[in-house]
């Protein structure tokens, strides 16, 4: 397959410490040297989340400034995507980075269950984040953990109520949401094609499926995400020593299946974005 892959490299999230993983990026100046690294093995997307001096989440738009900016400096051409997800803030505080007019930003279009929580993303608060992301054209990579999601975004994205093209992002294998199941993957794609063809997506394996889920994706023509945020081993019994490590298990899994890795410039062709400074 011709078609290259781009590969998506989520470096924190909210979830993971140094205490399951001395790898886990977590000051600013951690997450850009991470970053760095990921993006030199073959990642053109950095999903980003911020913390707190004290390693809790956090949503202020000042950290993700910081971040940004050095994103930018040290990762030239790199697609950034800031997180809008909801274990970092609540409410509108979860949209307050948007201004910051970052290439991509998630947008998860429905709510459903967690290990220990409800993730809650009512319509009000859906209306509101999209509306953002079209004021300041930042594209949405919309995060589907349910069928349900895959039809709302198509509605909003036919509707003109997001920016860009539509990008969309298969979320398997959360405790208690969607789980790891090969017909429903299968399923996903032919839905998401069905009502939008020609749509871009990826998948994204939680835990011990993220390996599975970045071979199904990249055999079946989609994208990959990997990384700390959502898989902090290579194994059972070893703990990946960096997001960059991770990054390069992904780029063999692409040579293996004979797909070649996105550059960043294929990557802002492919998803419709403009190059650095345009």
């Amino acid at each position: 397959m011709d078609k290259p892959c781009i590969i998506c490299v989520a470096i924190t999230g909210s979830v993971p410490t140094k205490a399951d993983n001395p790898a886990v990026p977590i000051t600013v100046a951690e997450q850009v040297e991470s970053t760095q690294e990921a993006f030199e093995a073959g990642a053109s997307i950095a999903h980003c989340h911020v913390r707190n001096d004290d390693g809790t989440p956090s949503s202020d738009p000042e950290r993700f400034a910081l971040l940004l900016e050095g994103l930018r400096r040290h990762c030239p051409g790199m697609i950034v995507q800031l997180s809008t997800g909801g274990r970092s803030g609540a409410g509108q505080a979860r949209g307050g980075m948007l201004p910051l007019k970052p290439d991509m930003a998630s947008l998860s279009v429905g709510s459903n269950n967690f290990p220990t929580r409800v993730y809650e993303n009512p319509p009000d608060l859906v209306d509101w984040l999209a509306s953002e992301m079209l004021q300041h054209q930042v594209v949405p990579e919309i995060e589907a953990f349910d069928l349900s999601h895959i039809f709302q975004a198509v509605a909003l994205h036919k509707a003109g109520r997001l920016p860009g093209r539509l990008y969309v992002q298969f979320v398997m294998g959360v405790k208690n949401a969607m789980p790891v199941d090969r017909a429903v993957f299968d399923f996903y794609v032919e839905t998401l094609q069905r009502l939008a063809p020609g749509t871009e997506w990826c998948a994204a394996g939680i835990g011990q499926h993220q390996g599975t889920l970045n071979e199904w994706s990249i055999a079946a023509g989609g994208h990959a995400r990997t990384g700390l945020e959502d898989n902090i081993r290579m194994s059972r019994n070893e703990l990946a020593p960096s997001n960059a490590a991770l990054v390069q298990r992904t780029v063999e899994i692409c040579a293996a299946q004979e797909r070649p890795v996105a550059s960043w410039r294929q990557a802002r062709e492919i998803l419709g974005l403009a190059a650095p400074g345009v």
